[in-house]
């Protein structure tokens, strides 16, 4: 039971470690950063991305938005997480 309990609060922590990473496409367009992570609180499941800092690029695309107006990327659309949020720009477009 011990090993459970560790594994969320690694999980918890790399929640963390998310926020603040660069949104890049496989192309390596540059979206933004992740400000906040929405999520199924019942699940856990991942929903959204809340971009931070929006490039110019990214404000033209006809994204979902949030009640308070923040671009929404679709968790969904993430392919790879490093040093940067890889999103499958086709996904979300």
């Amino acid at each position: 039971m011990a090993a459970d309990m560790t594994s969320g609060k690694d999980e918890k922590r790399f929640s963390k470690q998310l926020l603040g990473k660069t949104v890049v496409s496989k192309t390596g367009k540059r979206f933004g950063e992740v400000g906040d992570i929405v999520f199924e609180t019942r699940s856990g499941e991942l929903i959204h991305l809340v971009l931070s800092n929006p490039t110019a690029y990214t404000e033209k695309l006809d994204l979902e938005r949030s009640r308070e107006g923040d671009l929404l990327i679709p968790f969904s659309a993430v392919i790879a997480m490093g040093d940067f949020m890889v999103i499958a720009e086709e996904d979300i477009i």
